[in-house]
């Protein structure tokens, strides 16, 4: 791997303009804000769907309840979440992709992963965990993996499988504990009732994983790229 290349690949996701210049379909209603956090030595990688308008805001991922909800699904401190050289956050949507009539988020912008995210995932290493949270980066990074067979007809499917999916991911050459999860969205409050194997089974060896993958914390953590 080559960090000046990787910088400089990071440095034109950050300063891209697809979605408002050639967008595929209605352009960002805003001004993009394409918001990852990566680096070469990063362990877990935390693959979500797409910045919300705090997160736009502030540049910062997962600074929202959702992110309190999967710090505490992960079993880590936002020091340790937010340490870039253990855990890297890119999501399939770089940029806050706006909202429905409802008020709802919008899905991720398709742009982002024709555009970069087969490059990026190229320029990482691999990683010892991988969380896909949300369909969209289910599909792409079981795809990615060589493991699309395991990607179910729903996202419930999906995360009920999750022990395949685990036990898929350990046999590559490269092996990768993958866990599919949902949105940690209030909005799926419902759905964790519905389906009580996630915290009572699928959390607690996520946990344990997670704990592996940090192993002990780090005196002088890498800065971010």
């Amino acid at each position: 791997m080559d960090p000046a290349a990787l910088d400089t690949l990071l440095a034109r996701i950050r300063a891209c303009r697809i979605c408002v210049e050639a967008p595929l379909g209605p352009p960002l209603p805003h001004a993009p804000r394409p918001v990852l956090r990566v680096s070469a030595t990063a362990s877990i990688l935390v693959a979500s769907q797409a910045p919300g308008t705090r997160v736009h805001a502030s540049g910062l991922p997962f600074t929202d309840a959702s992110g309190d909800r999967l710090r505490d699904w992960m079993g880590v401190s936002k020091e340790a979440f937010y340490d870039v050289a253990r855990i890297a956050i890119a999501p399939m949507g770089f940029c806050f992709p706006g909202q429905d009539a409802k008020g709802a988020d919008l899905p991720p912008r398709r742009e982002c992963a024709a555009a970069w995210h087969d490059a990026l995932f190229c320029a990482l290493p691999p990683f010892r965990l991988i969380l896909a949270v949300g369909r969209p980066a289910q599909a792409y990074h079981l795809a990615r993996l060589g493991l699309g067979a395991h990607l179910g007809r729903s996202l419930t499917q999906t995360v009920a499988n999750w022990r395949s999916v685990r036990a898929a991911g350990a046999a590559l050459a490269d092996p990768v504990a993958v866990y599919t999860l949902p949105h940690p969205s209030w909005r799926n409050t419902g759905w964790l009732k519905r389906n009580p194997f996630f915290e009572a089974e699928l959390l607690p060896q996520l946990k344990a994983d997670i704990a592996r993958a940090l192993g002990p914390p780090r005196d002088a953590p890498e800065p971010e790229r």
